[in-house]
């Protein structure tokens, strides 16, 4: 250990007749501690968030949507499929129809959009088969229908259960529900309902026609980079477009509220770090004596300097230690016991998600607070250095 940095540790250890400047470093240090753990808490949260709606809208739908300008005959819809699954990204491909109906359950209507499926090749691009809490896909036939969990619920219909469907085109159709799916997303299971492509076709007027097809990648950040090969691969009949693109949206406002989140709750290390300078120009000032006893023996104002400095970083190495380990542990508990609960119809998802980003979150989140905590000891280290041998001692 250096000489700096012992005299730095020796200053900040409790004496008795120093009780309150060991107080001053306390408060200072839980100022950081609690800076850092509210960014690393509330981060993780958002990155939650992020991270679970994410996995449910690729879940729901496709990473890749390849649509035909006017649709997709339906001669062409196998040729296309065929092409696509060729590349060595592509895990699987089904083609679907898509559109908006209405459903009635005795006197009530609700606006949905109406799926058509391939039950045979859907489980290959989206967890469809996995969300289903009642019923398979194996059941999904002429006139049938899958539904989600809230729809079912809001409708008070179950497995059974016949539905009335309006298209835009006046045609009407009445469907048996064969299944209840759970995505975890609200508005996917209040909104989206399932049938297979003869039926969706009959009701919407597009017989011989498809929508689209959904493409599945072994990686679903490879979707921006992967678009143009695949739009080369489908032909220029077709258009492409990415899961990013079609919630573009969302989450550049999520990306834009963690920002700001990270923005906002750091002015709370800021103000720890005006603690940190009170607390040194205290120091600074109790230790004047010191101080020209030290340079009059021979140490140059680099080192004063440096004493100083290093008892500041000792408090915000400290209070940055404990708030990480803080946030840390309160990211666990909450990812563990779930003790927050959310309503499911405004947030999407019924639990408060917490995921732990070590870069860039946690990385920055510490090297910020170190920073400030820094750049609080540059005024009070340049006072000490600056104290001149013979005005510290004049009145001893």
């Amino acid at each position: 250990m250096s000489g700096e940095l012992f005299i730095a540790w020796r200053n900040l250890s409790t004496k008795r007749k120093e009780r309150f400047i060991s107080l001053i470093s306390v408060i200072s240090v839980l100022g950081v501690a609690i800076g850092v753990m509210a960014l690393i808490v509330v981060l993780g949260v958002m990155s939650g968030f992020d991270r679970q709606l994410r996995e449910k809208i690729v879940g729901n739908y496709s990473h890749i949507t390849v649509f035909g300008y006017e649709g997709i005959p339906a001669g062409e819809a196998d040729e296309l499929v065929g092409k696509l699954i060729t590349h060595p990204h592509v895990r699987g491909a089904s083609p679907y129809v898509q559109g908006q109906v209405l459903l009635k359950e005795a006197s009530r209507f609700f606006a949905v959009s109406l799926r058509g499926i391939d039950r045979a090749r859907e489980p290959s691009v989206t967890r469809l088969d996995t969300y289903l809490l009642k019923g398979s896909l194996e059941d999904l036939g002429s006139g049938s229908v899958v539904v989600g969990k809230e729809l079912a619920a809001f409708l008070g219909v179950g497995v059974g259960s016949k539905l009335s469907t309006y298209s835009a085109l006046g045609k009407q159709r009445d469907l048996t529900i064969a299944g209840i799916f759970s995505s975890g997303m609200y508005d996917y299971d209040m909104n989206l309902v399932f049938t297979d492509i003869a039926t969706a076709q009959e009701i919407m007027g597009m017989k011989g026609v498809l929508s689209a097809v959904a493409v599945k990648l072994d990686n679903l950040y490879l979707a921006e980079a992967l678009k143009e090969e695949l739009s080369v691969l489908a032909g220029f009949n077709y258009g492409v477009r990415t899961w990013m693109e079609l919630n573009q949206n969302f989450f550049s406002a999520l990306k834009l509220e963690k920002l700001a989140m990270f923005i906002i709750l750091t002015l709370i290390i800021l103000v720890a770090a005006f603690n940190i300078v009170s607390t040194l120009i205290v120091m600074v000032v109790g230790k004047t004596k010191d101080i020209g006893i030290l340079r009059a023996i021979g140490m140059t104002a680099a080192r004063v300097r440096r004493i100083f400095i290093y008892q500041g970083l000792i408090i915000g190495g400290l209070g940055t230690l404990c708030g990480a380990g803080g946030g840390l542990l309160l990211c666990a508990l909450l990812r563990k016991y779930h003790f927050i609960k959310l309503p499911q119809d405004i947030y999407s998802i019924d639990r408060l998600p917490v995921y732990i980003e070590l870069w860039p979150d946690i990385t920055l989140i510490v090297v910020a607070a170190l920073v400030i905590t820094l750049a609080s000891t540059i005024y009070p280290a340049l006072k000490a250095a600056g104290l001149k041998p013979a005005e510290a001692l004049r009145y001893e």
